[in-house]
């Protein structure tokens, strides 16, 4: 939206936003005309021509501008109509191409063309006041070309169509081009012109979406019916939906959706939200794009559904790749000599590249998607009608007469199950996750993961059945046993710790793995790692390991990554045993324990309330300290990525009780890369005396520099291990000063120096942490989180410093991880 405080402001913004191309002119009462931009015309707030020394400039066009955010512009049209009527400004000047109107939300076009008819008529008074919207010329002039408008007005939205009508402007205002020009839809921007018609044209139809959800028949049938259509007929009989000139009819494969009361679905509007959005866009797009967008049908699919129904389509790169390992595990004739079936089909693009079509089947819940694949098929998919059905894979039975009796004879038979391959990408969703819980805005997707199957198995398999793919690989092991599973999914199955009862159950032996980034799927968000399993169901073994090969996301080979089975231990396990109820220094956000939460693990005084609720921090005190410091700091030096995203952290070897180093370099970067702030309670962890920084102010709290001095150790520990910890293992209290590494005293000397700046200002705070010397310097915005950068050269050379001493001092601590065995490489 576009807001404008004084009068003449809306039209300057409108011109500098879209049309400084061209020349913005003043003419006669008409409020905004654009023409072709002139050197000797820039700059005129005169006539558009002079007799003398000027021909005639054609303008591209003349508009009625609005203040306000929701006017009618159809109304401002008529206004700008009567206004050109009174003024007689069609006889002084060339007409433009285009009339329009806008306010500051939208603007909208009509070809001049369209109306000029208005300006021939003999009987119409043209001396009424054009801004007297209800005065009797207004009403007649409306009644005239309302039936014009709402067939041929073109509308705009600048906030979310701004690319749109800048490429509208581009293709339209150019002098002697014949005929409106309408923006080109391919298969790169089919979904991007979905979205907007949702929000302009599914309002105006009237139907029960309801209904038609429960039926499979979503809205973006009608946008296909839409789409391929040309003079508003749809193009396709094939079509879930068809457009039929002023009203929609259900294609031919919908006879069995219990809509056969329903003979048409109409308008709301008489069409008018619908004319008004399709004289933007040209269609239908080129024919070579047609079976691209029906087969992809998929990226017009409401995620909730999609996730429901699985309707994750799979990266051609990915579906070559995936038939590749399958050659290499069954043999290159495997196509000939085993049966294959997508019980998840889709649109069946993963079957793309098979040969054998007698062999394979496809089955999907989605009655839309099995349309889609006879249409393919009548377009030459390599597929047998016979062989695509409809079937709900995690609630119909398999004697249900929807299975085709082909199919239903190799499950019963023991022998040819053993050459039965279930090739599937099932979806990923999970009814709800830790982070779901602990979130203050939690969606629990209840009914995502409900099925038969779930009631079946769920109590065996736990909290894993919540997870969708679990369901379709758990049936097929106990139900179709010793076949073959050819599946995409996330390395949970591996890794989880929510799936430990599913591996305790799920003993097939895992022949081959690769994995690719997820977001290499269209409709899958996040950098964690998707995998393609080949399971041999025949042989019964649990997994351990295997060494996965890596493919990027161009289809590279980056080489292997060893994947090891959740730990039945992990570090969360073992940072319970250091558990105490002393006095808190701070509180140890944990988060879960693989690399993808480590970004949620942090050091703060203050937890939030749904934090504590969850049991999710730990009480940091003098006998943890060390402790929680080396969680938090192997923890936060392992930046994710895509490929180690789901990598558990385990209970680590006892080595590291004894590499003083460590957790050593482990406290100091705890020290200079935490949470804390003064505001939230004393600050215990300030690390530096008051001289060493030349404070403004004695500190509250010399905890921290008595704790590295040894302080503390020779007040309470009676007993010590090599001078330096106490033996019980408990407890780790320094008897004596700590000795850092070089890269710890780095860090050190880089912080002293930003502290000792900080208490060089004014009106600072003597107990400050290196939190708030950020926030002192950096400031914060409206929202109240802090800017990345300070206006203080100083203090930005300061803070460079520190992060890049942090960053040496990480690097050391890096190997340390898998040295004492908190991760395996």
């Amino acid at each position: 939206m576009i807001e404008m405080p004084r009068e003449g402001e809306v039209e300057n913004k409108i011109f500098s936003q879209f049309f400084s191309q061209f020349d913005f002119k003043k003419l006669g009462d008409i409020d905004f005309c654009i023409v072709k931009r002139s050197d000797r015309f820039a700059g005129r707030q005169s006539e558009l021509f002079s007799s003398d020394n000027f021909a005639p400039i054609q303008s591209y066009l003349w508009a009625e501008a609005k203040r306000s955010k929701k006017s009618d512009l159809y109304e401002s049209i008529v206004q700008l109509i009567l206004t050109i009527g009174k003024g007689k400004t069609y006889e002084h000047h060339l007409p433009p191409i285009f009339l329009g109107a806008f306010d500051t939300e939208k603007i909208a076009f009509i070809p001049y063309n369209k109306v000029s008819f208005v300006f021939t008529l003999n009987d119409f008074n043209w001396k009424v006041t054009p801004s007297d919207h209800k005065s009797n010329a207004f009403k007649r002039m409306y009644s005239l070309v309302k039936d014009t408008l709402e067939s041929a007005v073109t509308i705009f939205h600048f906030q979310t169509d701004k690319k749109d009508l800048k490429e509208y402007i581009k293709s339209n205002f150019v002098l002697g081009k014949q005929g409106e020009q309408q923006i080109v839809i391919t298969k790169n921007n089919f979904t991007t012109v979905y979205f907007k018609w949702l929000r302009d044209v599914k309002p105006s139809i009237k139907v029960d979406w309801e209904l038609l959800k429960q039926n499979n028949v979503i809205d973006a049938d009608f946008y296909l019916a839409d789409l391929l259509s040309d003079k508003d007929m749809s193009l396709r009989e094939s079509l879930s939906v068809l457009l039929k000139r002023e009203h929609y009819e259900f294609g031919k494969f919908k006879s069995s959706l219990g809509l056969e009361t329903v003979t048409k679905v109409n308008f709301k509007d008489n069409q008018k939200a619908h004319h008004q959005f399709w004289n933007i866009y040209k269609r239908p797009p080129r024919k070579e794009y047609w079976d691209y967008i029906v087969k992809r049908r998929d990226l017009l699919v409401p995620q909730d559904i999609r996730e429901r129904k699985g309707s994750f389509f799979t990266p051609q790169i990915w579906v070559e790749k995936s038939q590749e390992y399958i050659a290499k595990v069954l043999g290159e004739d495997w196509q000939d000599e085993y049966y294959v079936w997508d019980c998840c089909a889709g649109t069946g693009n993963l079957l793309n590249g098979l040969t054998n079509k007698y062999k394979i089947w496809a089955s999907t819940i989605d009655k839309a998607d099995v349309d889609v694949m006879m249409d393919r098929i009548e377009n030459g998919a390599n597929l047998v009608r016979s062989h695509v059905f409809q079937f709900d894979f995690l609630n119909d039975s398999f004697d249900d007469p929807k299975l085709p009796d082909s199919l239903r004879k190799v499950l019963n038979d023991p022998e040819k199950r053993k050459k039965l391959v279930i090739y599937i990408n099932p979806p990923y969703a999970e009814a709800t996750s830790s982070k779901s819980i602990l979130s203050n805005e939690s969606r629990h997707k209840s009914k995502v993961a409900e099925s038969k199957i779930k009631r079946k198995y769920g109590q065996a398999l736990g909290q894993a059945s919540k997870e969708l793919f679990i369901q379709f690989i758990y049936r097929i092991y106990k139900e179709i046993p010793d076949s073959y599973i050819c599946n995409f999914s996330t390395v949970k199955p591996l890794l989880g710790i929510h799936c430990r009862e599913f591996r305790n159950l799920f003993k097939a032996q895992l022949l081959s793995l690769f994995i690719v980034p997820a977001y290499t799927f269209d409709n899958v968000k996040g950098k964690f790692p998707i995998g393609f399993f080949v399971w041999n169901c025949q042989k019964r073994q649990k997994f351990q390991k295997i060494k996965a090969s890596v493919y990027g996301e161009n289809g590279n080979w980056l080489g292997k990554k060893l994947l090891v089975v959740a730990p039945e231990k992990t570090i969360k396990d073992w940072l319970r045993l250091y558990k105490n109820d002393e006095y808190p220094l701070a509180y140890l956000v944990r988060g879960n324990g693989d690399i993808q939460n480590n970004r949620v693990v942090f050091i703060t005084l203050k937890p939030s309330q749904s934090v504590l609720n969850a049991s999710n921090a730990s009480l940091i005190t003098i006998s943890n300290l060390i402790v929680n410091c080396v969680f938090h700091s192997v923890r936060t030096v392992i930046g994710a990525n895509w490929i180690n995203n789901r990598d558990q952290y385990f209970y680590p070897h006892d080595s590291w009780q004894d590499d003083y180093e460590f957790w050593s370099n482990c406290l100091t970067y705890s020290l200079f890369s935490n949470n804390i702030t003064a505001s939230d309670g004393v600050n215990h962890w300030i690390p530096f005396t008051e001289d060493e920084v030349n404070a403004v102010d004695c500190f509250d709290s010399h905890f921290m520099t008595d704790f590295i001095s040894g302080k503390y150790g020779q007040k309470t520990l009676k007993q010590a291990k090599s001078n330096l910890l106490n033996v019980d293992n408990t407890s780790f209290i320094p008897m004596k000063r700590i000795k850092f590494s070089a890269e710890a005293i780095a860090v050190f000397k880089a912080g002293r120096k930003l502290w000792a700046y900080y208490h060089q200002q004014h009106n600072v705070n003597p107990n400050a942490s290196l939190y708030d010397i950020k926030v002192y310097f950096q400031g914060t915005n409206e929202k109240g989180k802090m800017n990345t950068k300070s206006n203080d050269e100083r203090y930005n050379e300061l803070i460079l410093g520190l992060r890049s001493a942090l960053e040496a001092l990480a690097e050391k601590i890096r190997p340390k991880v898998y040295e004492h065995g908190f991760l395996v490489k």
